[in-house]
């Protein structure tokens, strides 16, 4: 005969029907305390990381991939302004060609610099604040249109933004180069170049001169201002009235000039930009770090832009 053993009261299959307790699963329930004490400086510490990246990316957008949005401004200014001048109605003076009595919006093309010696072909913009620079070398405002009779003057970057300037330094006496405006082409003689202290070349009134500015010193600091002299060689044009002087120029489209009202909207979105690297940094430790980068990259990336497009307003605008 064989013998079975009986169950035991409590176990599974015993008398009493009771269940053994449940064991708490792994991550559930409140922390020790231990742990809950570092979670501040977990936060803290992607916080610094978060920051410390966008001031890399930043860093790499102005002296790298910031050629991209002036190609991309280049492009299509380009077009629109070949556009005007098959149709005979771009810009020959400072105002709007339908409409006088409006000056011309900043960033309108108004020329294109061509300058073989150099590499140099550039749609040239209205204009010489820190924005429109991005998008090309501009035309200071308050003198007339290159190839008109007068001085006329062109800013422009020597590093970021495509660096149209960058070899602006190296051009010799003699040298030839174009202005194509609404009004045709006009050639240009160098004279040289000059730093500040440097002597300026005479200069008979009705004749026509370009000068061509950018920065001078090391090319992210830069330490003056460099300026190529050129004479105008074919007929002058004829210059409208001038509507701007230079006490209605803001004081970010002078050379080397930036723009400090950039400085509050700057402060603004930089703390919401530190308020959602501590916001990633928190959902890292309760969600999980590849969560909350799902969640957290697309609002670090609005934020990061806004603040870049700030900072680089406050930076000199022939850097």
């Amino acid at each position: 005969m064989t013998l079975v053993a009986s169950p035991q009261p409590g176990t599974p299959g015993g008398g009493s029907g009771e269940s053994p307790p449940a064991l708490p699963r792994p991550g559930w329930g409140p922390k020790p305390w231990t742990e809950r004490a570092t979670i501040p400086r977990q936060v803290a510490a992607t916080t610094a990381l978060i920051l410390g990246m966008t001031l890399l990316a930043f860093t790499a957008y102005v002296m790298l991939f910031s050629r991209l949005h002036y190609d991309r401004v280049q492009y299509e200014d380009y077009a629109s302004f070949r556009a005007e001048l098959a149709q005979a109605i771009a810009p020959t003076g400072p105002t709007q060609p339908a409409d006088p009595k409006k000056l011309l919006t900043l960033g309108t093309p108004v020329a294109v610099l061509h300058i073989p010696e150099i590499g140099l072909n550039a749609v040239v913009l209205e204009g010489t604040s820190d924005a429109v620079l991005e998008g090309g070398p501009g035309h200071l405002r308050d003198t007339p249109l290159p190839g008109q009779a007068g001085i006329s003057e062109i800013l422009g970057r020597r590093a970021a933004y495509g660096g149209p300037f960058a070899r602006l330094g190296s051009l010799s006496p003699g040298e030839i180069f174009t202005v194509t405006t609404g009004q045709g082409v006009a050639r240009y003689r160098v004279l040289d170049t000059r730093l500040a202290g440097d002597p300026v070349p005479a200069y008979s009134a009705g004749q026509g001169r370009l000068i061509l500015a950018t920065a001078a010193g090391p090319a992210f600091v830069p330490s003056g201002v460099l300026r190529v002299d050129a004479n105008l060689i074919s007929k002058p044009q004829p210059a409208p009235a001038m509507v701007v002087s230079p006490a209605e120029l803001s004081p970010d489209e002078e050379a080397l000039g930036a723009n400090l009202l950039a400085l509050v909207p700057l402060v603004l979105w930089g703390m919401c930009l530190v308020a959602a690297a501590v916001g990633v940094g928190w959902l890292s430790q309760r969600w999980g770090r590849w969560q909350a980068w799902i969640v957290g990259l697309p609002v670090l990336g609005y934020l990061g832009f806004a603040v870049a497009d700030q900072v680089v307003q406050l930076l000199p605008n022939l850097m």
